[in-house]
């Protein structure tokens, strides 16, 4: 825990000697920029509740440990974004298999059955997309069949008949992700879901930082970004190569420390999950 928070609090530092540089400008430019999405509908399912324990979605459980460290991560997070208005948050981590998708997951699933906003999840992950895994559900069409394809974002939304939560599954897998992420349409959709409804929290899944180029050019048209990283793992020092590499791009929201592929499961822990 030691070696995180040294890490942590380097980045820290050099962020606050990096605010006053310039700010990324995120206006969305170019031809072939799509039209505003119309959303008429949205795919409801009933996915099983024993579906959802199996894969250790917080929806399943009434109370425990485990919805109690979500409940306090969702609660550190809601603070963070109102303080800033923000409402894009990026999850992330150095590495595979660190479980930023389920963290992801659990957050936006968390935020969507107690607050008043709705959540959008969108899996960003293209290279391995994965949400719909979580849900149980077969490959199914996503992002990359509407950057790739022209298929509709609204018949792409899925409401898996939790809360308020609405996820947008990855679609196939593609290798040219970053310039998918990168490219106008990508841009005027982000643009989109984030001023359509203001209330509305945007939540990506996105790559592990240290594996490819997507996370550092998609971050700017976040408004931060969140880390997940395993006990036992990660190293600090993939930690501050992580954190050094965003550091002149998004503000870094906190560090979840994740052991094991679970989220940590006392209160003790969780308090110690989110830098500020």
């Amino acid at each position: 825990m030691d070696r995180f928070r040294t890490a942590l609090q380097l980045y820290k530092d050099q962020q606050d000697q990096s605010r006053s540089g310039p700010q990324v400008k995120r206006a969305v430019s170019g031809q072939d920029i799509p039209p505003p999405i119309v959303y008429t509908k949205t795919k409801s399912l009933d996915i099983p509740h024993s579906t959802l324990r199996q894969r250790r979605v917080m929806a399943a459980y009434a109370k425990g440990p485990f919805v109690d460290a979500y409940k306090i991560l969702r609660t550190q997070v809601m603070h963070r974004l109102r303080e800033n208005n923000w409402n894009v948050l990026g999850v992330t981590s150095p590495g595979h298999g660190e479980g930023k998708t389920l963290t992801a997951v659990n957050l936006a699933v968390s935020l969507a059955m107690e607050t008043s906003q709705t959540v959008l999840l969108v899996d960003a992950d293209l290279r391995s997309p994965s949400i719909h895994e979580v849900f149980g559900l077969d490959d199914c069409p996503g992002l990359a069949d509407y950057l790739l394809d022209n298929q509709p974002v609204e018949d792409l939304l899925v409401h898996p008949g939790i809360g308020r939560f609405v996820l947008l599954p990855g679609g196939r897998a593609i290798s040219n992700s970053t310039e998918i992420l990168t490219s106008p349409k990508m841009l005027a959709l982000v643009e989109e879901l984030k001023n359509r409804y203001p209330a509305r929290i945007v939540i990506f899944d996105l790559p592990p930082l240290l594996h490819t180029a997507d996370v550092l050019a998609f971050s700017p048209y976040t408004d931060a970004l969140l880390f997940v990283v395993e006990e036992g793992k990660t190293t600090a020092a993939q930690l501050q190569r992580a954190l050094l590499l965003v550091k002149n791009s998004r503000p870094v929201l906190g560090t979840v420390l994740n052991k094991a592929g679970k989220m940590a499961t006392t209160v003790a822990s969780m308090r110690n999950l989110l830098s500020h």
